[in-house]
């Protein structure tokens, strides 16, 4: 029997025990709510709104800036504040439209923005997803319509919905599909409309038996759509190693998937899309887990876009000890944050507070060249090489050894017995490199 799984990765403590169980709660923003402009890959929107401008609940405010680029859409009503530079996720600023909250939530009219699906073209179909700001919800904020226009849609054999959730601690994925799988099933549906000689695979680790069951349940009269139980490891969800788990075909670092013939989207993603065709509601919120074993009491909220940060964890119960580390996201792949004076978008899948601060803690010694880190590549490079490379600084090196195929996971850091900081020295490379390919 085939072992849907793929070579290396690594079994961290999955912490989901803190909010697996914990249902979305409905939360509702009580400050300001703030709109990065570039809170998606590509351009940055442009705002279409202005100081004094009062707006409602699922109006545009921002226009999508470029072919790769997405709309965004207020999730409060009030009057734009101000249009100006603030903190986001990570530490960097960005031009943001700053809405002082009414709190009366007066929202736009959707269902007059409904058209029954039946008499919907294809055109009609991604035009709706490009007019509601989808993108790529589990982080990489890729916009979704660009993603569903490949070069040639015939090629495309395979829609992946990846509900592998490998990241530790969380679980907002999870929920969605114990709580809204009719409407995962549905948004897999759409998309696969879109391609009519491609099947569906819902791709979920095997850690999670009550959702395998329940989604198996629901797709059991779908022909075009299987529940693939994948091997619990990290990074099970991550893009290429999902599709070589599900279908043994090989992505590299030059390619799209689309040139495997595959399109993978997050769970979020995928219910976004029959949120914006069957309700006509736009990217408004998105659920986040938050949660840590500083958390006085871990839960997964369905908040509107905007939303503070040290707003929900507040509504968390706070802390219960202060935190050495918050992480927005995962604590192998989030971004530790400087401030919580910062906003959801559409790409915050969690807040992690946790009580120690593991890379802080460590000091890096010397490589003893024991090659624990090659054998949880998942991108079967060698990681120590590629960071000396990258400390000397030999960038015509470090390409000839395939430096470019890192993933940026964090496995081999978070394997090293001389806790080298691996992961992050090999991303500093890559960066700069792709930098200088965009400028040249």
């Amino acid at each position: 029997m085939r072992k849907f799984t793929f070579r290396g990765g690594i079994h961290p403590d999955d912490g989901k025990k803190l909010t697996m169980d914990k249902e979305i709660r409905a939360y509702v923003t009580q400050g300001e709510a703030v709109y990065p402009l570039n809170q998606h890959i590509g351009a940055p929107a442009k705002a279409v709104v202005k100081k004094g401008d009062r707006v409602i609940a699922g109006q545009m405010i921002a226009e999508a800036g470029g072919f790769v680029s997405a709309n965004i859409h207020s999730a409060v009503s009030g009057t734009v504040k101000s249009i100006e530079k603030r903190e986001v996720a990570g530490g960097g600023m960005a031009d943001c439209i700053v809405i002082d909250n009414d709190g009366l939530f007066e929202e736009v009219d959707f269902e007059k923005k409904i058209r029954p699906l039946e008499k919907l073209y294809r055109e009609d179909v991604i035009s709706i997803i490009r007019e509601c700001g989808i993108v790529g919800m589990g982080g990489a904020g890729f916009p979704t319509d660009v993603k569903l226009s490949p070069k040639n849609e015939a090629d495309i054999d395979c829609i992946i919905v990846n509900a592998a959730e490998c990241e530790p601690y969380l679980t907002s994925d999870y929920r969605r599909i114990m709580e809204e799988p009719d409407k995962l099933v549905t948004g897999l549906k759409i998309i696969l409309g879109l391609f009519q000689g491609a099947q569906g695979i819902i791709a979920v680790e095997d850690n999670k038996p009550l959702a395998i069951r329940l989604l198996r349940e629901k797709v059991a009269d779908e022909p075009r759509i299987r529940v693939n139980k994948i091997k619990t490891k990290y990074p099970q969800g991550a893009e290429r190693q999902l599709i070589y788990a599900n279908t043994g075909r090989y992505v590299n670092s030059s390619m799209l998937p689309a040139d495997a013939g595959c399109i993978v989207h997050n769970v979020d993603t995928v219910i976004s899309v029959y949120e914006a065709v069957i309700m006509g509601r736009p990217v408004i919120s998105r659920v986040v887990t938050v949660t840590g074993d500083c958390v006085a009491e871990p839960q997964n909220f369905i908040v509107p876009l905007g939303t503070s940060y040290r707003e929900l964890i507040e509504a968390a119960g706070g802390f219960k000890v202060d935190p050495a580390k918050v992480i927005s996201g995962g604590p192998m792949m989030g971004k530790a944050l400087y401030s919580l004076d910062v906003p959801v978008t559409k790409g915050t899948s969690a807040i992690l507070a946790l009580s120690k601060d593991a890379v802080a803690d460590s000091v890096p010694g010397p490589c003893i060249k024991c090659g624990k880190c090659v054998s949880v590549c998942p991108g079967m490079i060698q990681p120590y090489l590629l960071a000396d490379l990258s400390e000397a600084g030999d960038t015509e090196a470090f390409l000839a050894n395939q430096g470019m195929e890192c993933c940026e996971c964090g496995c081999c850091s978070y394997v090293c017995p001389a806790k080298r900081h691996l992961t992050q020295t090999i991303a500093g490379t890559r960066k700069n490199i792709l930098a200088n390919r965009k400028r040249g």
